[in-house]
């Protein structure tokens, strides 16, 4: 488990690397083929693949097509939401783990009242 000093020095590790993220895309990349019609030729073409970022926005699915130089970028930052998403998770663990802590030394330090006597309860 350790220590509140130590879960505290994790969390703040972890907020550093949330920290560090400069750039973030909620999504994902996919390949799009396209069949293209041809003089002369019964069956269409397949064309492609363009990359298409996409995700969800509400009740429906919204995206753009990227083109080759915004390709790297955007995986990049498809990949750096995943990070920050585990992040997140690991920053939620670690703060029960130290609400659990803080709460067990919190316990262990108060003396615990028994119920009173018979004898000492005032009567109306």
């Amino acid at each position: 488990m350790g220590t509140i000093q130590q879960v505290e020095g994790q969390r703040d590790a972890v907020l550093e690397q949330m920290r560090a993220i400069r750039s973030m895309e909620r999504g994902s990349i996919t390949k799009q083929f396209l069949k293209v019609p041809h003089k002369g030729k019964k069956e269409p073409v397949l064309r492609g693949p363009y990359y298409v970022m996409t995700r969800r926005e509400g009740s429906k699915t919204v995206g753009y097509r990227l083109n080759a130089e915004d390709l790297g970028r955007a995986q990049r930052d498809v990949e750096a939401h995943k990070e920050f998403l585990t992040l997140c998770r690991k920053f939620e663990s670690l703060t029960e783990q130290l609400g659990r802590l803080e709460r067990e030394r919190g316990e262990a330090g108060v003396i615990k009242k028994g119920l009173k006597s018979p004898s000492r309860r005032t009567r109306k």
